[in-house]
């Protein structure tokens, strides 16, 4: 199978790509720097030569709260142009198959816990990333009237947070993950004895390796076809000290951490119902510590070679 994955070089489409390939299947791979999703001429008539059987909607404008909070237009307005004018390039080049990739953050900010899938649009959004999880939910409706208008056999897909290789460690637009483990080994290269860490620490998260997503997109592009949107996550969370206490532990830091509760913590608990997805035979393979050390040690390797998003 033909299968065209954008966002290709970055932290979910790298692992989607290494999947799909190392189970025979023909991947073309597209960063920005290929084709401009953001140009919907350019998207039409990549999409019209290459007539892939299955696209993977990896490419996104992501952030973690801080860039969230500061440039919601630009959150909105370019994922927005990003999703609709990659589906409107797909339909015209008769792509059967589609996959969109969201988020967990579409869900309400008083969701029960764990979040299922019919919690979508049933309360108000956090506002810290309301933005951009309203371009996630435009996508999925757009997935939806595809499948209505046309019959296009095309899927949405809600990651909780992923992490793993090819991640962005720049502290201004990173998720909260990958700015523990910049910040860590920055403290322990450089023998700083404080981490300054944002918010309180309290609030909950799960984590999904992105080996894991990449698995679930495989099993998914095969298996599955709903316009039900399907959460991809651990079922299983940790506070934020948790998980900064956890960072500290696997870069070696031995100081002190300290947390500015005069900034934003985001949703207090998020953790996602993944009754379906296992249902179907996915389980998430990497755990926690062992994916955040192998994380760790190609953040050091690619920093090194100068190959990392600082």
């Amino acid at each position: 199978m033909k299968v065209l994955i954008t966002g290709s070089t970055g932290l979910v489409g790298s692992a989607i790509c290494t999947k799909f390939r190392l189970a025979g299947h023909e991947v073309v791979g597209i960063n920005r720097k290929i084709v401009d999703l953001l140009d919907y001429k350019a998207t039409e008539s990549y999409l019209a030569e290459l007539r892939p059987e299955l696209v993977v909607a990896a490419a996104a404008k992501v952030g973690g709260v801080a860039a969230n909070n500061a440039y919601p237009v630009e959150f909105l307005i370019e994922n927005l142009e990003i999703q609709n004018n990659l589906m409107r390039a797909a339909h015209s080049a008769n792509v059967r198959k589609l996959i969109f990739l969201g988020s967990s953050c579409i869900y309400p900010k008083e969701s029960s816990q764990p979040i299922k899938e019919d919690y979508l649009l049933s309360g108000p959004l956090e506002p810290t990333n309301s933005a951009y999880a309203m371009a996630k939910i435009a996508g999925i409706e757009l997935v939806k009237s595809y499948r209505k208008e046309f019959g296009e056999q095309w899927i949405s897909l809600m990651p909780s947070n992923v992490y793993g290789p090819n991640d962005n460690f720049n502290l201004a637009s990173s998720h909260v993950l990958a700015a523990f483990i910049r910040k860590f080994t920055e403290a322990v290269d450089n023998g700083f004895d404080v981490v300054h860490l944002w918010g309180t620490g309290k609030p909950r998260r799960e984590f999904l390796h992105s080996f894991d997503l990449a698995e679930a997109v495989l099993l998914t592009s095969l298996n599955y076809d709903s316009e039900i949107p399907l959460n991809i996550g651990t079922g299983i969370d940790l506070s934020i000290s948790e998980l900064a206490e956890l960072v500290a532990s696997v870069t070696g830091f031995r100081g002190e951490i300290v947390w500015d509760a005069d900034k934003p913590d985001g949703v207090l608990r998020k953790v996602l119902d993944v009754t379906k997805i296992k249902s179907m035979g996915w389980e998430p393979r990497v755990i926690l510590e062992d994916g955040i050390a192998s994380t760790v040690d190609w953040y050091r390797s690619s920093l090194a070679k100068g190959e990392v998003r600082n």
